[in-house]
């Protein structure tokens, strides 16, 4: 079994008190002591589930702490032009200043023949000199400050940069075993085995997500059988997001060609990890209609959650997840490799460029989902 401590100590090392003054450093720090403890949980996990709920917590701190890096490296960057600004609007004009005093203290003629009024005027001159003197030597001093600061901007850089590289290497195995892992699991619960002829007929005879999705909740399942899950009522506003995102389209908002959809449309990283924030069973998984890949959660008799463009789905028709159970990933370019991609120059992080579309549905009608969720307000 793989364990994944380089990114932990990298984390605690690099240039702390450069990233004691900033938030992000902070998560970071936490994200580093997460995948401490997911390393150890690795270790330790015996059973299948057991080892799941491990690799999805070090995928989970893997996200949180390579967003923490990706904050870094951008907020390194816009301090670094702010400071090359500075450098450039400075560095020419107390040049000319330091030359012109250089000169006239390296002058071997009498001083007298320095001013045109004679030794009047070049007393005054010397005054003048010895006044702007102090008020140079500061401006230098400061310069030579900021230079050095940019040198330890892009050192931190480099550092954050070989962070990233190391974390992304090993949040991409932890995502493999994960896989692996899943399809080896056997020890859930099954509220009823999937009816595929009629699962089948309703795949081909729905138009609309909303109609397969009524087709899922006034048909039950043969051989269904009653399990006690958690009042899913008692949840209501305290959801956590099934992935790490930024709410992109509230429900019914319309988009740019004016579609409104009873729900919500978050965006994500690419190969995000989705995960069931309530216990649930799924009622389906897999590709349906324009939606790309759909998992589809019933959390409590009545209810169904609705996860709608993931690019892998995990579990199987039947299955009786734990909450914070992985669902599936969100998608990518993996022939450019997107995370990889994250090493730009300006932002120090890719864009959310993946979309997850998240429906509540109630009986046979869309409710809105903001009222069960705690939203972030990234």
């Amino acid at each position: 079994m793989k364990i994944f401590p380089a990114i932990t100590a990298a984390f605690l090392i690099v240039a702390p008190s450069v990233w004691a003054q900033s938030d992000p450093v902070t998560l970071a720090g936490d994200a580093a002591q997460q995948l401490a403890d997911a390393t150890i949980a690795l270790q330790e996990a015996r059973g299948s589930h057991n080892r799941i709920a491990a690799l999805t917590n070090t995928i989970k701190a893997y996200e949180q702490g390579l967003d923490a890096i990706r904050e870094e490296i951008r907020r390194a960057t816009i301090k670094e032009q702010d400071l090359e600004f500075d450098l450039k609007s400075q560095r020419d004009e107390i040049a000319r200043l330091l030359a012109v005093l250089q000169t006239m203290q390296a002058s071997s003629g009498p001083i007298q023949f320095l001013h045109p009024n004679g030794p009047l005027g070049t007393a005054r001159a010397g005054m003048i000199v010895s006044e702007m003197m102090p008020i140079l030597t500061t401006r230098a001093n400061a310069l030579k400050f900021k230079v050095e600061d940019l040198a330890v901007l892009r050192g931190l850089q480099q550092n954050s940069a070989s962070i990233l590289i190391n974390g992304l290497r090993d949040v991409q195995d932890a995502r493999t075993e994960l896989a692996l892992a899943i399809s080896d699991r056997t020890d859930l619960p099954r509220k009823y085995t999937s009816n595929v002829d009629r699962l089948t007929t309703l795949i081909n005879n729905a138009e609309t997500l909303d109609a397969f999705a009524t087709g899922l909740t006034t048909t039950p399942e043969e051989g269904e059988v009653d399990v006690g899950l958690p009042s899913f009522a008692m949840a209501k506003g305290h959801l956590h997001l099934p992935v790490s995102g930024i709410v992109l389209r509230k429900f019914k908002e319309p988009d740019a060609a004016n579609i409104a959809r009873p729900g919500i449309i978050l965006t994500t990283r690419p190969f995000a990890l989705v995960t069931t924030p309530w216990p649930a069973t799924i009622r389906y998984a897999g590709p349906l209609l324009n939606y790309g890949n759909v998992m589809i959660l019933e959390p409590s008799n009545g209810y169904l959650l609705v996860l709608a463009g993931l690019d892998q789905v995990y579990g199987e028709i039947g299955e009786i997840l734990p909450k914070d159970s992985p669902v599936g990933l969100m998608g990518g370019n993996s022939s450019q490799n997107d995370e990889f991609s994250s090493l730009s120059k300006f932002g120090g992080g890719i864009p959310r460029s993946q979309s997850l579309y998240i429906e509540l549905r109630n009986g046979q009608k869309p409710i809105d989902p903001t009222q069960w969720f705690a939203l972030n307000k990234e």
